[in-house]
């Protein structure tokens, strides 16, 4: 009976601990709760820096909840792009891995990686160096002609 008891405790304990900090791998969401975290993500940036990342200078993309949002984004050469990281309490990298560039630095809340792309016309995937293994944090940048 107490190795019954213990048995059910453990399995307790890991589904509260699975259920508290569970997050779902990227590639397994749906559109609609994509749609829902890069909400939240969006509502977190206007709270951070007072404005939708629209109003900015630069194309944004918000690292949140162990994705990229947008997911994919098609830009032209030159084009500045700002990665933000407005998740509350981990950090994020943006790697384009395939195309031979080094991780950049990582981020913390309320941090940023800014980069003017110089890659030729192609699309690329690109990683979050500590969530792609586990959680499948990728993203894809498509280059086009200036």
């Amino acid at each position: 009976m107490q190795a019954l008891a213990n048995g059910i405790s453990r399995a307790l304990v890991a589904g509260l601990i699975a259920g508290a900090g569970a997050t779902v791998r990227a590639a397994t969401l749906t559109d609609a709760e994509r749609s829902q975290i890069c909400a939240e993500a969006t509502e977190r940036y206007r709270q951070i820096f007072g404005k939708a990342p629209g109003e900015e200078p630069f194309v944004v993309v918000l690292m949140y909840r162990d994705n990229f949002c947008p997911a994919a984004l098609t830009v032209q050469q030159g084009t500045t792009l700002r990665w933000v990281n407005v998740d509350r309490r981990t950090s994020h990298s943006v790697w384009f891995k395939e195309a031979g560039r080094p991780e950049s630095e990582r981020t913390f809340p309320e941090e940023f990686v800014t980069m003017t792309i110089d890659l030729p016309p192609g699309e690329y995937p690109y990683l979050c160096g500590p969530h792609w293994e586990r959680e499948g944090m990728a993203g894809r940048l498509t280059v086009t002609e200036r």
